[in-house]
């Protein structure tokens, strides 16, 4: 099977010439070559694209005495393969025709005008809806991770630095970047390694000089219309604006048009949020549960918005726990508002009506929209007054502010109710796009169409009269145009001046020198119409660059909105109380629950207290296995997690101090690909909490030390305990079966024992889930092992091992 590499061009025939000319200018992606109603790959493309795509291979053609593999897709199908080859990290150079055909001599020239790769897709059916598509460049350079980072079917764009691996790790959990982009020289790397084990986006090669400084600025200035960046703060994260300047001229080789969207960035501060790890963002299961699914997650829970734009705003917003108590407290404000007057119920019922503005107008920045982006932009713009007469309803200032941020678009609106067909086609070069009576010259050219049925009707009633062929008929088809059509039995009655221009089983098919020109002039009017309908919508698409901005500004704020409406309904609907952000260190709940795990329960949750105090800053917490241990830890973690995004939060009372971290050790399997065992996946977090964590860091360890043996284990859960207590002080839950680290806390005020109660009664286990003060009574292992389906002769052993053991 030859390949790209091994076929000489001069053997190609021109149209292969061509092909090969386009292709070594993307060596690296799939390239669908217009062919007709096809997209065609050749050479070493087809045989890649036939096994993505499961298509049978074909041949074309000869080249160096071979046939030349090809493999196609059909023209109007092409975006289900497209999904699918994204999907697999994979990317497309779109290559179309732009030539005419009737004016070329040979093949008609084709140019690529669409790259699409996984990052900088915008295509409604490439993309998830409820979840953000980021683009990612980093760039290492003196202990320092710059990264640059964009949602290019919204238009956001962000720097940040970190100075550490893990930080590097956790904001890559965070963001899930399907596309992450490396200069060269960082090739075989420990930084490239650390990125290809974690498994995150497709890792691309970009050359050095794309993250040259001086171009990294230029390119930055001339896209955001600055004569420099100070105004944005990028002076102080240098690293990362050499990410940013090959992260813009990466979207620029792909979409090949202007990014008139993309009219600002944001510099984030990773102080600025609690800050969340690779561990603990997985093991709260805040967007992903432990199987690596969406289902019984936070997200999952509280994600009824009305939008998509908002279901991604909220997930940012549980990714991202904000610091900022004015902030907090104003949206807390806005949820109290909204839930006590019911108002988000109205709210969401027209919200609903919104749709996804966002990334509408993104596609509409980058010319990629079509009629029915329109006629969605139409409909919300539409249902932003009676949006606004709800908002008016309250005077809260923050509110008002937001009314004033989605402002009103009477003009826009006007413009595309009256250029809009109702329905219009699903693409422009199907004509029927623009309304009628919007164009005068369209109009003209449509009527020469809607005459034309008028026209054969009567020219068939002619035709019949003068000939008295009582089976002539007047039709038209695509392939053969304009014709009369006689049957069999009636041809040979066929006057000298009809042509014959096709024969069928059953009939004949004729032209006339009349109605040949009548189709010359009625095809053409139709050509004219389409070519008519492109301009108008190109000046279309130009009349909405002028309010893009506005636009913009407002599709945020309802996407604000949404998530406030969200919350308030999940607060009433869950039960859910406001939290007081305090000053003062610490964490005082009453009756806080699980809100995932209540969700799913049938039966009454049990909830529990929990009292964390620069004097009590640790607890000791003992229980049986399945007593609720973890759900207690989780439970705290998530509730301060909801309070620090603004919600509102499963508990009865909760008041909460300052936090700058959650971390977690909780469960532990083994990292094959990393080729880390359990225990050193364990010592590997545990490190991080004892490395990083400050008074003011939120901590939960579950079981520390079980990967190894009793006597090591013990001890260095031991060790681990102290030194948080007496050196490191955050709030922390540290749970254990080791009863022997219970004796800590009559050595260490700060430390208090609590324990999840159970009772047994005739050998059966009862779970009580209720915390209650001091140590358990005992671990209750061979009860549990009994639930689990242990053998009783098994267990009976077990028995008196333990009394063997105890007594030892």
């Amino acid at each position: 099977m030859n390949t790209a590499n091994t076929i000489e061009p001069n053997t190609h025939t021109p149209m292969m010439q061509q092909y090969w000319k386009i292709k070594q200018d993307y060596p690296d992606m799939l390239l669908f070559y217009r062919m007709g109603d096809f997209y065609e790959m050749f050479y070493d493309d087809a045989q890649k694209a036939a096994k993505l795509l499961d298509l049978t291979l074909t041949h074309r053609g000869q080249s160096a005495g071979q046939p030349i593999p090809m493999a196609g897709v059909p023209f109007h199908s092409v975006d289900s393969y497209l999904v699918r080859l994204v999907k697999m990290g994979e990317s497309v150079a779109i290559c179309e025709q732009i030539g005419d055909p009737a004016a070329s001599k040979g093949p008609v020239e084709r140019q690529v005008v669409r790259i699409i790769t996984p990052g900088t897709v915008t295509d409604e059916s490439l993309l998830n809806e409820r979840s953000d598509n980021w683009l990612m460049s980093i760039y290492h350079e003196n202990n320092v991770f710059g990264m640059a980072y964009i949602e290019l079917s919204a238009g956001r764009f962000h720097l940040l630095e970190a100075d550490s691996t893990e930080a590097l790790l956790s904001e890559l959990e965070r963001l899930k970047p399907s596309e992450i982009l490396l200069s060269e020289q960082h090739h075989n790397s420990i930084f490239a390694d650390v990125l290809d084990n974690y498994r995150f986006g497709i890792l691309k090669q970009r050359p050095h000089w794309e993250f040259d400084f001086t171009d990294a600025q230029r390119r930055l200035t001339e896209q955001l219309k600055t004569q420099n960046l100070s105004g944005y703060g990028c002076d102080a994260h240098p690293t990362a604006l050499r990410a940013a300047g090959c992260l813009i001229y990466y979207i620029q080789q792909t979409q090949r048009t202007v990014l008139p969207h993309i009219n600002s960035l944001k510099i984030e501060r990773r102080d600025d949020h609690i800050l969340l790890d690779v561990a603990t963002r997985r093991s709260l299961e805040i967007t992903r549960n432990l199987s690596g699914s969406t289902e019984n997650t936070l997200l999952s829970l509280m994600d009824k918005t009305a939008t998509p734009m908002g279901s991604r705003l909220l997930q940012r917003w549980l990714n991202a726990p904000l610091r900022n108590k004015p902030i907090l407290t104003q949206r807390q404000d806005i949820i109290a508002l909204l839930g006590e007057s019911l108002l988000h119920e109205s709210l969401h019922r027209e919200l609903r009506r919104i749709g996804d503005l966002e990334r509408i107008l993104s596609r509409i920045a980058l010319r990629s929209s079509r009629p029915r982006d329109l006629v969605q932009l139409r409909s919300a713009l539409e249902h932003l007054p009676p949006l606004q007469t709800q908002l008016k309803n309250t005077s809260h200032p923050a509110i008002i502010a937001l009314g004033k941020r989605i402002s009103e678009f009477p003009q826009t609106h006007l413009l595309l109710k009256k250029a809009i067909a109702e329905s219009p086609s699903h693409f422009i070069r199907d004509g029927g796009v623009i309304a009628d009576h919007f164009d005068e010259k369209l109009d003209e050219l449509r009527q020469l169409s809607t005459d034309a049925g008028e026209y054969l009707l009567k020219l068939e009633q002619e035709e019949k009269a003068k000939t008295g062929i009582s089976t002539l008929k007047v039709g038209y088809n695509r392939v053969h145009g304009y014709f009369i059509e006689i049957s069999k039995g009636q041809s040979h009655q066929a006057p000298p001046e009809y042509i014959r221009r096709q024969t069928l089983k059953n009939a004949e098919r004729y032209i006339t020198p009349e109605l040949k020109h009548f189709e010359d002039k009625v095809l053409s009017a139709r050509t004219q119409a389409l070519i008519r309908e492109k301009i108008l919508f190109d000046e279309i698409l130009d009349k909405l660059h002028e309010n893009l901005s506005a636009l913009q500004q407002s599709a945020q704020a309802l996407s604000e909105l949404d998530v406030y409406a969200n919350l308030a309904e999940r607060a009433l609907h869950l039960n859910f109380k406001r939290p007081e952000l305090s000053e003062k260190p610490g964490i005082n709940i009453q009756k806080g629950r699980h809100p995932v795990v209540e969700n799913n329960l049938k039966v009454p949750f049990i909830s529990n207290d929990i009292l964390l105090t620069p004097e009590r800053s640790m607890l000791l917490i003992t229980g049986p296995n399945m007593g609720g241990k973890s759900t207690y830890m989780r439970q705290t973690a998530l509730i301060v997690l909801l309070a620090y995004i603004g919600s509102f939060v499963p508990a009865d009372k909760a008041v909460i101090g300052p936090i700058d971290r959650i971390f977690t050790r909780i469960g532990a399997s083994d990292d094959l690909a990393s080729g880390r065992s359990t225990f050193m996946v364990e010592m590997t977090e545990t490190a991080n909490i004892l490395n990083n964590a400050t008074s003011n860091s939120l901590v939960l360890i579950d079981e520390m030390g079980r990967g190894t043996s009793t006597f090591d284990g013990l001890s260095l859960a031991w060790a681990s305990a102290e030194f948080i207590a007496e050196t490191l002080k955050p709030l922390c839950l540290f749970s254990t079966h080791y009863f022997e680290l219970t004796h800590l806390a009559q050595w260490y005020s700060n430390i208090s024992n609590v324990h999840l109660k159970a009772l047994t009664a005739n050998e059966q286990m009862i779970f009580l889930y209720q915390v209650e003060k001091g140590p358990a009574e005992k671990s209750y292992g061979i009860e549990v092992a009994r639930l689990a389906g242990i053998p009783e002769n098994v267990l009976n052993k077990a028995k008196i091992k333990l009394r063997a053991l105890e007594q030892s």
